[in-house]
């Protein structure tokens, strides 16, 4: 196939932010869609097959408009409009998201969506009065959920922030901890003040927490609580069983939001032991004011390693539902011959 090209118009502080940092993020493009960008002053020619082009062009343009915005452009966005394009999805959307901002760190840094799934998922928490969010690590499930608690109470919409989760270990007995009851869930907890921190302050956490406008603990804890007026965020919610899910859910008041957050493939549940969260989904997947949010690979927002790792799991847990299914057919298979 003969090369082709075409020239689009950028301007040139533009293109030294859509290029990157030693041009990484168009060196990026170029090795992926096999085209070539040759930049002069606020033009820029691309050169390769002509479906490529066509690619290339849509990213490049998708990329000036986030850059028209203000956002400085990294690898990340590069990657995923990659993805997007791969998979032959649309792109137009991914624009929208540097203009949903839900807050700002202390240090100033605006909170946004990275990703289509990841706006999905704001949106969802916003409109509804329960959320789940599932998917794999990195997707950002629980931090999205509690910038979008901490801005809810700091717009005075709901007077506490309930963060819980179960205290269960990651595949290791820990045994005794010492210390008093908050000094014994507090490493189960640590990923949760994590993120208050860094978006509310350490000081804002502790003198709202002394207070009791902000709770953290152990999700046997609600039992035998109403929460009116309250933004819950249930985080790990694949270690619960189905008893306490119910619990959970039935704990949740007038005025109140909650959002559920879990993955799926990371279970720390006995192997006999079916996830509270599996059964909540496929119970309430039609109950109106719920929504179910999937995040897959696609949303993962940290170093692209991450997402290559969540790849390769996926495919590799696919391989293995294949063989168990193929043998539990033999098996019966087996049985039947026996039988006659």
């Amino acid at each position: 196939m003969s090369e082709k090209e075409c020239i689009l118009d950028i301007p040139v502080e533009h293109l030294e932010n859509i290029f990157g940092q030693f041009d990484a993020n168009i060196k990026l493009i170029e090795q992926t869609l096999s085209v070539t960008f040759i930049a002069r002053d606020d033009r820029l020619k691309v050169i390769g097959e002509e479906d490529k082009i066509k690619s290339a062009a849509d990213i490049m343009q998708r990329l000036y408009a986030l850059s028209k915005k203000g956002e400085t452009i990294t690898k990340q966005e590069v990657n995923y409009l990659l993805g997007l394009t791969e998979q032959k999805l649309p792109t137009k959307a991914v624009e929208d998201l540097a203009d949903d901002c839900i807050c700002h760190t202390t240090s100033g840094k605006p909170i946004k969506p990275k990703t289509i799934g990841q706006k999905a998922y704001v949106d969802a928490i916003r409109d509804q009065m329960i959320t789940f969010g599932i998917g794999p690590a990195g997707t950002g499930k629980t931090y999205l959920a509690m910038a979008m608690a901490i801005t809810a109470f700091q717009r005075e919409e709901v007077s506490r922030i309930i963060l819980t989760r179960p205290a269960i270990e990651a595949g290791e007995k820990l045994g005794f901890l010492p210390g008093d009851m908050q000094s014994k869930v507090d490493p189960y907890l640590r990923p949760l003040y994590d993120a208050l921190y860094q978006i509310m302050g350490a000081e804002s956490f502790a003198r709202n927490m002394e207070k009791g406008l902000i709770e953290v603990a152990p999700l046997a804890y609600m039992r035998g609580r109403t929460l009116d007026n309250a933004f819950i965020i249930l985080d790990e919610a694949q270690n619960t069983t189905p008893a306490q899910m119910k619990m959970f859910l039935t704990r949740i008041g007038f005025g109140s939001k909650a959002v559920i957050t879990g993955d799926a493939t990371q279970k720390d549940l006995p192997a006999s032991a079916r996830s509270g969260l599996d059964v909540a989904v496929d119970v309430l997947s039609s109950v109106d004011e719920i929504s179910i949010c999937k995040l897959s690979g696609a949303d993962v927002v940290r170093h692209p390693l991450v997402q290559k790792i969540v790849h390769a799991y996926e495919v590799y847990e696919k391989k293995e539902d294949t063989k168990n299914k193929k043998k539990k057919v033999g098996k019966t298979h087996g049985k039947d011959r026996g039988r006659k």
